[in-house]
C-alpha cells in the first residue's frame, strides 16, 4: 500500500519576502555603569530564578563562527557476495567472512573507515538531559504507600444506542490516542439502526472523537501498527480484515476480500515484527488462524487450522479467541481458545501437522486474554471463567500460578509493562483488581470498582501508569494508578524470577509424583485384573469336571439300555408249559438289576 500525501499551500500565504543586504553597524546608544546605583541593591543569597524556554527579546549583536548543519541518510542493500555463496545460507556466509577477515587489505580498509565513522559519531554525542539512561540501576525503594487509582478521564459512545468497547489499543507514539472499537457481540440480537463507527479519541477532549472510522461491519478488534502510527488494522463481524490510513480520512484504505476472509467475527488481530511492518495475524472462533500482508489483502498469505488432533479437518478446529507473538520469539505465537485450551504453534514448520506444537488446557471456558510476561517470555498469563493463571512453557501439565476463584466472570487481563511481577484483571461486576504477587498472592493489591456495568476490555499504557477500561455500555475509563504500582521496585526482577523458577520446580515435582501414582494404580487395576481371571479360570474348570461326568454316565446308561435291548432281542420265544418259570426268572433278573443300579454311584 503506496501512502502519498501532497502539501499545497498558495504563495501568498507565506508573507512578504525577505531581502537582506550587508551595512555597516551602527552604535544607537552608550550608557555608562553609574556607581551611585550600585548602592541601592540589596545581595541575595541564594537566588531562585524561573527559567523559561522563550526567545530572549534583549537587542545585542555576536560574531560567532558560522557552523552548517546537514541531514543525511543511508540505504543498506544485502549484496556484494560472490556468485558462488548464498547469502541465505548462514553456514557459507560465515565460512566467507572468515576468509575476507584474514585479508591483509580488509584489516587496513576497517582501520582508515573506522576513524572516519567514530570522527562521525562524536560529532553526534549529544546528551538530552530529560532521558533517563540508566534506568536499571538507578531502582527507586520500596515505597510504604499504598496502592491506590484514580479516574482521569471518561469517554463514552456518542451514538444514542450504545454498543460495547470491544478492544483498545493506544497510540505508539506518545500514547496520546486511544483507539476504540464498538460493536454488540450478542449473536443476532444487534439493535436496529446501530451504528457500525468506532473511534479515536484524544486523551485531553473525551467530548468529541479526533477520527471517526467507518467499516462495513462493526469492528470487534482494533490495533495500531507499531512501526507506521497512522495505519491501523481491524476486524470485523463479518470475518473481513479492514485497514485504515488516517490521513487519508474515516473511510477504508484495504479490505480483504469475503470469500477468503473469517466465516466468525475476528476476535485476535495482532502485527507482526517483520521488516516491512506490513505482516498480521488474524484468529477467529471458525478454527483458523491467517496470516496476511496488507499490501496484498485479496487472500491471506498463509492459513493455520487448529485441530490438535494434527488431521487438518476444519470441523474438529477449536475456536480462537485471542492471539499472542512476541518479537524476541519471531517462531512462535499462541492462539487462546473458546474450549479453555491454549495452542502453541511454530510458523515456521515446514509441514502443516509440526505447526502445532503443544497445548496447554487449565480453564473450563473462552481464554479472553493471553499475554507474554514482557520480562520474562516463557511465562505467560490466561484470563478465563473464574481465574487468572500464570503458566511456564517447561510445565505443561498445568499452571503455576493461579488466583482464587472471584464470584464474577473474568473478561480481560494484561501485564504491567514496567513491573514483571503485576497484572490487571477486569470482571463483570466492574471491578478492576491490580495484583502484585511479589506482595500478596491470595488477594489483589488493589480492587477497584470502576462502574456498575461489565467491564469487557482493558488496555495499559507503555509507561505503566496509565490504563483504559472498556465497559458493556461503551464508556470507556482512563485511570491513572499510584507511583507504587508502575516504578520498577529494587530486586524486583529476580524476585520474579526466582518465584517463577521455584513455582515451575513445584510443579514438575507435582507432574512426577502423579505419574507415579497412576503408574501404581494402573499395575494394581492390572493385577485385580489377573486375580479376576484366575477365579473365573477356577470356577470354569470345576464347571467342566462336573459337565464331564454328566456326560460319562450318560453315555454308560445309554450303552447299557442299548445291551439289554439286543440281549432280550437275541432271546428265543418261550413255549406255554414254560411261561410261568420264564416270568418267574424275569422278575428276578428286574430285581438284581436294580440291585445293581441301586449300588452304582451317582
Amino acid at each position: 500500500m503506496e501512502i502519498v500525501y501532497v502539501y499545497v499551500k498558495k504563495r501568498s500565504e507565506f508573507g512578504k519576502q525577505c531581502n537582506f543586504s550587508d551595512r555597516q553597524a551602527e552604535l544607537n546608544i552608550d550608557i555608562p555603569p553609574n556607581p551611585e546605583l550600585a548602592e541601592q541593591f540589596v545581595e541575595r543569597n541564594p537566588v531562585d530564578v524561573g527559567v523559561q524556554c522563550s526567545t530572549s527579546m534583549s537587542e545585542h549583536e555576536a560574531n560567532t563562527e558560522r557552523f552548517e548543519m546537514e541531514t543525511r541518510g543511508i540505504n543498506h542493500v544485502e549484496g556484494g557476495w560472490p556468485k558462488d555463496v548464498n547469502p541465505l545460507e548462514l553456514e557459507q556466509t560465515i565460512r566467507f567472512r572468515k576468509k575476507v577477515e584474514k585479508d591483509e587489505n580488509y584489516i587496513n580498509a576497517i582501520m582508515q573507515l573506522g576513524s572516519i565513522m567514530e570522527h562521525c559519531i562524536k560529532q553526534n554525542n549529544a546528551i538530552d538531559i530529560y532521558q533517563e539512561y540508566f534506568d536499571d540501576e538507578d531502582e527507586v525503594e520500596v515505597t510504604e504507600e499504598a496502592p491506590s487509582a484514580k479516574t482521569i478521564n471518561v469517554f463514552r459512545d456518542p451514538q444514542e444506542i450504545k454498543r460495547s468497547a470491544t478492544h483498545l489499543s493506544w497510540h505508539p507514539d506518545g500514547n496520546r490516542k486511544l483507539a476504540v472499537a464498538y460493536s454488540c457481540l450478542n449473536f443476532q440480537r444487534a439493535p436496529e439502526g446501530m451504528s457500525h463507527e468506532s473511534y479515536i479519541w484524544d486523551l485531553e477532549n473525551p467530548n468529541r472523537p479526533e477520527i471517526v472510522l467507518k467499516p462495513s461491519s462493526p469492528l470487534v478488534t482494533l490495533e495500531y501498527n507499531p512501526k507506521d502510527s497512522h495505519v491501523l488494522l481491524g476486524g470485523c463481524y463479518n470475518g473481513q480484515l479492514a485497514c485504515w490510513d488516517t490521513r487519508k480520512g474515516s473511510l477504508v484504505a484495504e479490505l480483504s476480500t469475503i470469500e477468503f476472509s473469517h466465516r466468525d467475527p475476528v476476535y485476535g488481530s495482532i502485527w507482526l515484527q517483520s521488516k516491512t511492518g506490513t505482516e498480521f495475524f488474524s484468529a477467529s472462533t471458525d478454527g483458523q488462524v491467517m496470516w496476511w500482508d496488507i499490501r496484498k489483502m485479496s487472500e491471506p498469505t498463509e492459513v493455520v487450522i487448529l485441530d490438535i488432533t494434527r488431521k487438518e479437518r476444519l470441523e474438529n478446529a477449536l475456536g480462537a479467541i485471542s492471539l499472542e507473538f512476541e518479537s524476541t520469539l519471531p517462531t512462535k505465537f499462541m492462539v487462546g481458545t473458546e474450549q479453555g485450551i491454549v495452542i502453541s504453534c511454530n510458523r515456521k514448520a515446514k509441514t502443516s501437522a509440526e505447526k502445532i506444537v503443544c497445548t496447554f488446557s487449565g480453564h473450563h471456558g473462552p481464554i479472553y486474554a493471553l499475554q507474554r510476561n514482557p520480562f520474562y517470555p516463557k511465562n505467560f498469563l490466561t484470563v478465563g471463567d473464574w481465574t487468572a493463571r500464570i503458566w511456564s512453557e517447561d510445565s505443561r501439565e498445568s499452571s503455576i500460578m493461579w488466583t482464587k476463584y472471584h464470584m464474577a466472570y473474568l473478561t480481560d487481563g494484561a501485564w504491567s509493562p514496567v513491573r514483571p511481577a503485576v497484572f490487571f484483571t477486569t470482571k463483570m461486576d466492574g471491578t478492576l483488581d491490580i495484583w502484585d504477587f511479589v506482595f500478596k498472592h491470595c488477594d489483589p493489591a488493589l480492587s477497584l470498582k470502576v462502574c456498575d456495568e461489565a467491564l469487557f476490555c482493558l488496555r495499559v499504557q507503555d509507561n505503566g501508569c496509565f490504563i483504559a477500561c472498556g465497559s458493556q455500555l461503551g464508556t470507556t475509563t482512563l485511570l491513572e494508578v499510584s507511583s507504587g504500582l508502575c516504578t520498577l521496585q529494587r530486586n524486583e526482577k529476580n524476585i520474579a524470577s526466582s518465584i517463577f523458577e521455584r513455582e515451575t520446580r513445584r510443579e514438575k515435582i507435582l507432574e512426577a509424583r502423579h505419574r507415579e501414582m497412576r503408574l501404581k494404580e494402573k499395575g494394581k487395576a492390572e493385577g485385580k485384573d489377573d486375580d479376576q481371571r484366575e477365579e473365573e479360570t477356577t470356577l470354569n474348570l470345576e464347571e467342566l469336571v462336573t459337565k464331564a461326568e454328566e456326560e460319562f454316565f450318560d453315555i454308560i446308561f445309554t450303552e447299557l439300555k442299548k445291551k439289554e435291548v439286543e440281549a432280550i432281542k437275541k432271546k428265543p420265544k418261550p413255549t406255554h408249559q414254560g411261561l410261568e418259570a420264564d416270568e418267574e426268572m424275569e422278575g428276578e433278573d428286574q430285581g438284581e438289576e436294580e440291585d445293581n443300579r441301586a449300588e452304582t454311584p451317582a
